[in-house]
């Protein structure tokens, strides 16, 4: 029995019943029983094994599960803090929502300001500020579509960063980036499903992008909660792999112009460096840095060999683990948990530009689809 479900009459617990992780672990969260919450019913995310990862870095009895954030509702990890983050503006009386991204937090930010106005507050609404050019179509689409106010600077994230904390701080509205605690509160709880899947464990390694490292930080408060309050007796080595031409942390001074291919991490001054550093240090873990080339090949091994479908950012955990395997810095009989962070629907195009398989033109015909395929 996992925990949530001690919460939860259990003629409520279905597979077709999940009540969103707030009302899921309320009991561990910092937030009243007043409090009116907005939610899509985000979290409860699949932790699917990986034995083709597994197999890729050739160590002996090493169990890889893969904890897919590309499930939540609007496509990414993000919607777990942005639940928290825009139920605690709303109770604050605060309509506006601000935040900087490099995608999947406009989508979330935009799709839960739609959530609110469905919940009675219909003067909600979203400011988002993206690094013109630097965004995947699909995510600038969500931001759009779910109604929120798409600000184009000619800029890096980190600037728009800065701009709208100015704003924040000068206006009557709420930053929901990571740099808001209510949203570490909220991702901390991807930390509690994992040891809930795994009956009560928690795993030897936890692998993660590391792009702002607000995600990083919020897992290792999670996985602390649970060892505290007794509910597992181990807690996993945090290991963080940022992209090689956005790596700050790794080369311990900040990157003015950061360029990778996976554009969720194309950040180039974490707002939450020094928590993450804190997290690697008291987990006995790492933050490492991995190549855009490593990158796709997990990225297309992730597709091909297991049928998940994630973003290219995502694929760093996985490039990372491959790395730290070949390095000798993964045990035998380890169980590892890599987060893939967001949904390969939200880049596309990378998926076309790399793959090896390509469509086959043909007329309309079986002879002809027969000679094509070379049947």
């Amino acid at each position: 029995m996992n925990f949530w479900s001690k919460l939860i009459p259990s003629k409520e617990r279905t597979t077709k019943y999940w009540p969103g992780l707030i009302n899921a672990y309320r009991d561990l969260l910092d937030i009243d029983n007043k409090t009116h919450i907005i939610s899509l019913a985000e979290g409860n995310t699949p932790l699917i094994p990986a034995p083709a990862i597994a197999q890729a870095c050739g160590i002996i009895g090493l169990s890889v599960y893969i904890k897919f954030e590309g499930a939540n509702p609007s496509g990414s990890f993000k919607d777990r803090g942005m639940t928290m983050a825009v139920t605690k503006a709303i109770s604050k009386g605060l309509r506006t929502m601000v935040c900087a991204s490099t995608g999947n937090t406009s989508a979330s930010a935009a799709a839960y300001t739609a959530c609110a106005r469905a919940n009675g507050y219909s003067d909600a609404k979203c400011i988002v500020l993206v690094p013109d050019g630097y965004i995947a179509m699909g995510k600038l689409s969500q931001a759009i579509i779910y109604g929120s106010q798409v600000v184009q600077i000619a800029g890096n994230f980190d600037q728009a960063l800065n701009i709208v904390r100015e704003l924040a701080d000068k206006y009557p509205i709420a930053l929901v980036n990571s740099v808001n605690p209510d949203r570490i509160e909220g991702q901390k709880t991807a930390a509690f499903e994992i040891c809930d899947q795994l009956d009560g464990r928690a795993p030897d390694i936890l692998c993660i992008p590391v792009g702002n490292a607000g995600n990083i930080t919020a897992y290792w408060a999670g996985f602390k909660q649970y060892a505290a309050l007794g509910l597992v007796k181990n807690q996993p080595k945090m290991m963080g792999f940022q992209a090689a031409g956005a790596a700050p942390i790794v080369l311990g001074h900040p990157v003015e112009n950061p360029e990778t291919i996976a554009t969720a991490i194309r950040i180039g001054n974490p707002a939450s460096w020094k928590m993450a550093k804190e997290a690697v240090e008291q987990s006995f873990g790492l933050i490492d840095s991995v190549t855009d080339a490593e990158i796709i090949e997990a990225y297309k091994l992730i597709h091909s060999a297991q049928g998940i479908c994630c973003e290219p950012a995502s694929a760093a955990s996985v490039a990372g683990l491959i790395k730290a395997s070949k390095q000798g810095k993964i045990e035998r009989e380890s169980t590892v948990v890599c987060v893939l962070t967001g949904h390969g629907l939200k880049d596309s195009q990378t998926a076309l530009d790399v793959s090896e398989f390509k469509p086959i033109r043909t007329s309309a015909t079986e002879s002809a689809v027969a000679q094509a395929l070379n049947l």
